[in-house]
């Protein structure tokens, strides 16, 4: 470990706070989550209660390695963001514009097969069976609008 402190660490085309604990640093990173992060570090052998701005360039190239292909270092499909591609078949990890991209893009799918999924996306509505009746009205007409008042009173 390096005893040079940064307080902006560039990782994964992310700026990560150097005063955040490491494993909040990754999870900064569009794409990882906690858990995700805590199997990095453990891979790379890093302890994750140490600050981010401590990190050297060797480790910090090696979490950016195993960010951009975790299977390759033998951590579990269920920690992946996108299993079973719909193109592929095959289990990836995406992240930050990629991941972006890909999340509208099968949105799109969705909405172009009319499948419930697109439908409830296409017209704005809760997608995940969320209630709908008293919650998620905002930016919607509310209540019954007024007729506009007449001149004179009646």
């Amino acid at each position: 470990m390096s005893q040079d402190y940064r307080y902006i660490l560039r990782i994964k085309g992310t700026d990560v706070p150097g005063t955040l604990k490491t494993v909040y640093g990754i999870a900064r990173i569009k794409g990882v989550s906690l858990n995700l992060a805590n199997a990095i570090l453990k891979k790379t052998g890093i302890n994750p209660n140490i600050r981010a701005g401590f990190l050297s360039e060797n480790e910090i190239a090696k979490i950016e390695e195993i960010v951009e292909d975790p299977t390759k270092f033998g951590l579990p499909a269920w920690l992946l963001n996108k299993r079973k591609d719909t193109e592929t078949g095959k289990d990836t990890h995406l992240i930050s514009s990629e991941l972006i991209y890909r999340t509208k893009k099968d949105i799109d799918l969705a909405k172009e097969i009319k499948s419930w999924r697109g439908y409830r996306h296409a017209y704005g509505l809760k997608v995940r069976g969320q209630r709908t009746k008293t919650t998620g009205r905002a930016g919607k007409s509310l209540g019954v609008k007024k007729k506009s008042l007449r001149s004179g009173g009646k």
